[in-house]
């Protein structure tokens, strides 16, 4: 029988793979690496937040969390992205993205 930290693994491996797609398509090894320390932070947590909800849900919130701190979606850095392609990639709404981003910002203390 599968055991919570079971399931949360299980979890943790599809929302990685979802941020690997997404940081190969868009982006670069090097954010695939901060969206993946982002990942193994938020399942440390006593309540690990991605345990309920769409995976897609979360792997888009943390591209949109660290585009947030670090300036993805300004279009003179490189690498850059849009919202829009973050949610047509992920299939996800805005609002609840962006929610879910301040949510993970706000949990791990992030900054610009």
């Amino acid at each position: 029988m599968p055991t919570d930290k079971d399931a949360i693994l299980k979890r943790q491996g599809e929302i990685l793979e979802l941020l690997r797609a997404f940081s190969s398509a868009k982006l670069n090894d090097e954010y695939f690496e901060l969206a993946e320390k982002m990942l193994a932070k938020l399942a440390r947590k006593r309540h690990v937040p991605f345990e309920t909800g769409k995976v897609e849900i979360w792997a888009a919130a943390i591209i949109h969390a660290l585009g947030t701190i670090n300036f993805l979606f300004d279009r003179s850095q490189t690498p850059h992205t849009t919202v829009r392609e973050i949610h047509e990639f992920f299939d996800t709404k805005e609002s609840t993205v962006g929610n879910k981003s301040k949510e993970i910002r706000d949990m791990l203390k992030l900054r610009r």
